[in-house]
């Protein structure tokens, strides 16, 4: 689960929790609730509620007579937003990139091929509108992502199907700094087209071509990457 990054609860969070996934030698091994306290400037309180929020996402933990420490990292929420969000901006951006794109190739074709067996007018409705603000949107990465994230949120929706949709919150967390890096430097040839052809396949109701439409937007997403 997510959290409110303002205050100074969310801002322990964030920095402490940058560190844990980053591998900083000073956030690691056991940790000092009275040392952080002092670190951070913030009371008791405001660190036992942080160390709770990392502890959720099985960064830490806490045991009698060891104290407080950093769990192995296999031990680790891997999928929670946060902590993706954090792998990313800490570790290789090709490591993660990498591993996006071989969950990206596993779940969006499957999720493609649903919704085009399954979407309603509403569905194709706000993928439509979704596209035509990356459209409008492609001078502008930011907004262009988000436009680009709506559209790939939309489309796990319309599978209809309430485990698929949960999987939309990993995805977005990772593809929303994939994007960042890749539509910084302009829009990308070839980047509207998969995705009418997506919307194409879909709006017809073809599950097969909605399939390999993804498969060829996540190619060229491959080579995107590959260019950066």
């Amino acid at each position: 689960m997510s959290y409110p990054r303002r205050g100074v609860h969310g801002e322990v969070v964030e920095d402490l929790g940058r560190r844990i996934v980053g591998g900083d030698p000073e956030a690691t091994g056991n940790l000092d609730p009275a040392e952080l306290g002092r670190r951070y400037q913030v009371s008791h309180t405001v660190v036992r509620e942080a160390l709770k929020t990392l502890a959720a996402k099985g960064l830490v933990d806490a045991r009698p007579k060891r104290g407080t420490f950093v769990r192995p990292r296999n031990e680790w929420s891997l999928l929670d937003p946060d902590v993706l969000r954090w792998r990313f901006t800490q570790r290789g951006d090709l490591d993660m990139l990498r591993d996006l794109a071989e969950v990206r190739s596993v779940v969006e074709p499957a999720g493609a091929r649903l919704a085009a067996e399954r979407r309603t007018e509403q569905d194709v409705a706000a993928l439509e509108s979704a596209l035509r603000r990356m459209a409008d949107t492609a001078a502008d990465p930011v907004a262009h992502t988000e436009a680009d994230l709506s559209f790939h949120r939309l489309l796990l929706a319309a599978t209809h199907n309430e485990i698929m949709e949960c999987l939309e919150v990993v995805i977005a967390a990772a593809l929303s700094a994939r994007d960042r890096l890749v539509h910084s430097s302009g829009e990308r040839p070839g980047f509207a087209a998969t995705h009418q052809a997506v919307l194409d396949a879909v709006r017809d109701g073809d599950p097969d071509a909605a399939e390999s439409a993804m498969r060829a937007l996540l190619d060229q997403a491959g080579r995107d990457e590959a260019s950066l």
